[in-house]
């Protein structure tokens, strides 16, 4: 017997895979030409993730993004401290780098970068990265201080960002390059420091104005007292989070880079688990991510349609009117009806829409293309989207809302609708009636 897939299995694996494009196609066009800053933890490559991160990067370059890259190194150093019998020393969780641990510093450093770029150099057919031409560019991008003594403790080479040259980065970025930042920065006597590359990235993300902030860490986000991961994150409740006693010291380091980041003008601010294979892409091409996300405000919005919004429209019920679930609409019947559509947005996705054609004499609304998106489905969306059209109904004084519908009356019975006849519906929408299509009429008393 053959265990070759069958055309049944291949149609299906076929449909789930142009479905997927489908459903990211939004998020790529919205990010071309964005600019990422992309913080990674040297656990990633020491753990053996760099190849698969290199992968996910470069696909995103070749899609449009920006990306400036910070690896961090302290499992480097360390090692090579073990190496030389050199004792590592902190103070208040800060390493005192004196001169033997700067040259760990800047060997692991070095070797990072190595392997860093022949992570992009990979093109061996069928992988990733086949017929890519990967140019990373690296320098002395960094303009260091030295942190100095705390508390009594000279912190010797240990730094602090000062400056970030970004014309030079934003012109190696122009030329098609990734750029890769050290976390070894120089003073402009000459001196080298070793920089935490939180503070390299978070530095370098708020000089660029940066449209997104991605640390790949050990931690994999944020959590509630629950143990619940919170996915989203407004400013004003991640400074409260911050305020816990019990929270983690290092989910405590990572979210203030993020509030820190979001309140010098960076867009999104993202922890993302470095031990999930593609975490990074599905941080950024999935409706709730993987991770922890940090914006100035609530992302998610039900708001009223604009013109804007028409192609949007069109994508989401395009679909189902080839399903025959909803009336074929063109471009210009939803332009021309474009005030009477509410959108629900994520990220400026629009990921919903509903519709309400008022009857005023006879005191009734018609809820009309109520559509959520196929991935986003069963998650509550839709009944928000009819509490609006609700609210909106009865705040013009109307009693009643009705919708005609061939394929979706459970949904509607489950939400206090009953079961009507066309002789109920409003005279100008009876004579509108398609008797081919036969829909059922569903009325709800508001």
């Amino acid at each position: 017997m053959s265990n070759a897939p069958s055309n049944d299995d291949l149609s299906m694996n076929s449909q789930t895979f142009v479905q997927w494009l489908r459903t990211v196609a939004p998020y790529i066009h919205a990010f071309r030409g964005k600019t990422f800053v992309v913080a990674v933890d040297g656990e990633l490559a020491y753990q053996g993730y760099l190849n698969s991160l290199a992968q996910d990067l470069s696909l995103l370059h070749a899609m449009g993004m920006r990306i400036v890259l910070v690896c961090g190194s302290r499992p480097q150093v360390e090692e090579q401290l073990a190496l030389r019998n050199i004792q590592p020393a902190f103070h208040k969780g800060w390493r005192i780098t004196d001169k033997g641990a700067l040259e760990c510093a800047k060997e692991a450093a070095g070797e990072l970068r190595l392997d860093i770029e022949a992570a992009f150099s990979q093109g061996l057919p069928n992988t990733p990265m086949a017929h890519s031409s990967m140019r990373v560019i690296s320098g002395n991008f960094i303009t260091a201080r030295p942190m100095g003594i705390l508390e009594g403790v000279d912190l010797q080479h240990t730094g602090l960002v000062r400056k970030i040259d970004v014309t030079a980065i934003q012109m190696s970025l122009n030329s098609s390059a990734i750029v890769l930042l050290s976390t070894i920065g120089f003073s402009p006597t000459g001196e080298a420091f070793n920089l935490t590359m939180e503070d390299v990235a978070t530095s370098t993300a708020r000089a660029m104005k940066a449209d997104k902030l991605i640390f790949v860490t050990q931690i994999e986000g944020v959590f509630d007292k629950s143990g619940k991961l919170m996915e989203e994150l407004e400013l004003d409740r991640a400074r409260e989070i911050m305020l816990q006693e019990d929270l983690p010291e290092l989910t405590k380091d990572y979210l203030e880079c993020c509030i820190l980041a979001v309140q010098g003008g960076v867009g999104r601010a993202h922890i993302v688990p470095l031990n999930l294979d593609g975490g990074v892409m599905l941080e950024l091409f999935s409706h709730d991510g993987v991770g922890t996300m940090v914006s100035e405000e609530n992302l998610e919005s039900l708001r009223q349609a604009t013109l804007d919004d028409s192609g949007g429209i069109k994508t989401l019920i395009e679909p189902l009117e080839m399903a025959g679930v909803l009336v074929r609409r063109g471009r210009d019947r939803i332009e021309r009806d474009i005030d009477h559509f509410t959108v629900l947005e994520h990220d400026g996705i629009l990921w919903g829409c509903a519709a309400m054609y008022p009857y005023h004499t006879e005191g009734v609304a018609e809820l009309a293309c109520l559509v959520v998106h196929p991935s986003w489905q069963g998650t509550g969306d839709g009944e928000r989207l009819l509490k609006k059209i609700e609210h909106d109904a009865r705040k013009q004084g109307l009693k009643q809302l009705f919708v005609l519908t061939t394929q979706t009356s459970h949904f509607f019975l489950k939400r206090g609708f009953v079961v009507g006849d066309v002789d109920k519906l409003p005279i100008e929408r009876k004579r509108l009636y398609d008797w081919n299509r036969k829909s059922q009429v569903m009325i709800k008393t508001l």
